[in-house]
């Protein structure tokens, strides 16, 4: 196939520049306001003028921007391309390179809050559909933009837009949000460049443990303080609370890195594909990601309880953040915490729950067509399938759109993925201009 010659826009990484300087913090409304928010879609607006022309944009939420870009084919089930523009906040106290709101480009980078999680994803997204339409391309299936101004706290504008397609009937075709991205050996015994696309995501569950005791004088304590019998449910809930298994995604994974591998690398990872729960011990044996891929972790977050330093607190809390391994429930993993705690004065109370997610298949023409736009946009990385152990929008298609995967088309070192979230969030412009070429790629072969 033959992809249309496509003039490709300069000032690329000046555009995200200006999307950084909008702190369009989401857990910060309160303080901020909504002001960065409505000046980030009127800046689109004046960045992609095309866009903004030819594509119907239709406002689901305050925060939830929907286009539309009609295709030759409007009975054919659609795309849905997806990102956030919303960012987390950052630490006052935190030493940055650049200040985090400056979009500072030097040597190569653009810097800030935002550059990888999530506006550098939604640039290369927008960057591409405006050089196809400066081409007078128009796709064979309708193509949708989903943007999300609040996912980092739950993503409630992407849950209305999901359900307002859902209620119209509209089944997509594909969907591509935020996840993976092209990474350089992603396990111990995988070398060179894989793009890791997830095709399932874990659950999250938020649990709120509560507790009362006896308050007075902190000269003497009981034998049990609040403070102590929460430490205690907490010191309980070790990373052996739940079992682990190796997803079937996971096995894939496992296969396709062996195929590319050669010697002892090659027979280990054969071998790990071959045996399932061997994967699973040796996995959790290696802690971090690849333990966090084999079975649901918890992590106990935020803790509260006292008023001055010599008054023994009535009243203790916890609260956890758990992501749940594919096949397991939120009920299920609720009686686990339950169980393990072993305490009927420890309260655990549900905040916030999302099933974790089927797995999207990788032998159909969707995941083909991904495949296809990595080769043409990083012809030295191979297309791998693996699970998405954060949270993102699209978990609220999967449950009614049959493939959903998880990919953010920009390279990422491990330096790069920790800043996600943390210090010196940074996109090498390179990387842009590739994510640039997926999206056009994958959009100009759509069948």
């Amino acid at each position: 196939m033959t992809d249309l010659p496509v003039s490709v826009r300069t000032g690329a990484p000046e555009r995200l520049s200006r999307m950084i300087q909008l702190p369009t913090v989401s857990a910060e409304i309160d303080s901020r306001g909504t002001a960065p928010f409505e000046n980030f879609v009127a800046l689109l607006a004046d960045l992609y003028p095309l866009v903004h022309e030819r594509l119907e944009l239709e406002r689901i939420t305050e925060f939830g921007l929907l286009f539309r870009w009609a295709g030759v084919s409007a009975s054919a089930a659609p795309v849905v391309l997806m990102a956030h523009y919303d960012v987390v906040p950052v630490d006052g106290s935190d030493d940055w390179t650049h200040p985090p709101f400056a979009g500072a480009i030097e040597n190569g980078w653009v810097h800030g809050r935002g550059a990888l999680d999530d506006k550098g994803p939604l640039l290369v997204i927008l960057e591409a559909v405006e050089n196809l339409l400066e081409a007078d391309f128009t796709p064979p299936r309708d193509v949708y933009l989903s943007f999300g101004g609040n996912e980092e706290t739950y993503g409630a504008a992407a849950v209305a837009i999901a359900t307002t397609l859902r209620e119209r009937g509209i089944v997509p075709w594909l969907v591509v949000d935020e996840g993976g991205a092209v990474v350089d050996a992603p396990l111990p015994f995988a070398a060179g460049d894989a793009a890791m696309v997830g095709v399932g995501e874990k659950g999250v569950l938020t649990l709120h443990l509560s507790t009362r005791g006896e308050g007075g004088h902190a000269s003497a304590p009981p034998r049990m303080t609040a403070v102590g019998r929460i430490a205690r449910a907490i010191d309980r809930l070790d990373p052996g609370t739940f079992r682990a298994r190796t997803p079937p995604a996971i096995t894939r994974m496992l296969s396709v890195f062996a195929d590319r591998a050669r010697g002892r690398d090659q027979t280990i990872l054969r071998t790990l594909a071959t045996f399932p729960r061997l994967t699973a011990r040796i996995f959790t044996s290696l802690g971090g990601e690849p333990a966090a891929l084999v079975r649901t972790t918890v992590a106990a977050t935020m803790q509260e309880g006292g008023t001055a330093a010599n008054v023994l607190p009535s009243h203790a809390s916890a609260t956890l953040n758990l992501r749940i391994a594919l096949g397991e429930t939120v009920a299920g993993t609720v009686r686990r915490v339950t169980r393990r705690i072993r305490d009927p004065l420890v309260q655990v109370t549900i905040l916030e729950s999302s099933e974790p997610s089927p797995e999207s298949p990788t032998d159909n023409d969707q995941f083909a067509l991904i495949a296809a736009a990595v080769a043409a946009s990083y012809p030295d990385a191979t297309t791998v399938p693996y699970v998405m152990m954060a949270a993102t929008d699209s978990r609220h298609f999967h449950r009614f759109a049959p493939a959903v995967y998880r990919f953010a088309p920009l390279r990422m070192t491990g330096a790069q993925r920790a800043s996600i979230h943390g210090v010196d969030e940074r996109v090498e412009i390179a990387s842009l201009e590739r994510g640039e070429l997926f999206h056009r790629t994958l959009l100009q072969r759509l069948q």
